[in-house]
């Protein structure tokens, strides 16, 4: 396996700002969050996926959806892409769902005016009224790594400076 990537939590004002803006909480419970935050990490020698695990504790009734600063960034090598999915068994049982299907964390996010913050909004899509309950600690999301391609007369020199939608 290459090693082409390392992941690191946001500053802590960057995790606060977006935080604040998300959920409002106290200063102090900010601060427990973020102490509280857990890198990205592989289950198993054999996991593609890294699992991205929950700040708190969430409750999603059916067709609720939040929005989750995951106080996390990522740094890869040029050429690769970490693409972020819903972890199996949640979309298995409960229809959970990441509301653009497949996150799409670009190799030059991690150098954005928000730090490459990766946030996740997720949706409990269920068709069988179940709630969606996760506790703060356990993985929701998982990430995996691809190396992709460009073609042969593609002269692209823009350089991003943002999230979703800062590059048109």
């Amino acid at each position: 396996m290459r090693r082409i990537a390392k992941f690191h939590k946001v500053s802590y004002e960057q995790f606060y700002h977006d935080w604040k803006d998300c959920f409002g909480s106290s200063d102090a419970q900010i601060e427990a969050i973020y102490d509280g935050i857990i890198l990205p990490r592989r289950a198993t020698a054999g996991s593609a996926g890294y699992d991205f695990f929950s700040p708190i504790d969430i409750v999603l009734r059916p067709g609720e959806t939040v929005k989750i600063p995951t106080g996390v960034r990522v740094e890869m090598e040029e050429g690769w892409v970490l693409k972020c999915y819903p972890r199996s068994g949640l979309g298995f049982k409960y229809r959970l769902q990441l509301n653009n299907t497949v996150g799409i964390i670009d190799s030059d996010y991690f150098y954005s005016d928000n730090e490459g913050h990766i946030f996740s909004k997720i949706t409990n899509d269920t068709n069988e009224g179940r709630d969606v309950k996760l506790k703060a600690g356990n993985g929701f999301m998982q990430g995996i790594f691809v190396e992709y391609g460009i073609t042969v007369d593609d002269e692209t020199d823009a350089v991003r400076n943002g999230g979703f939608g800062s590059t048109n």
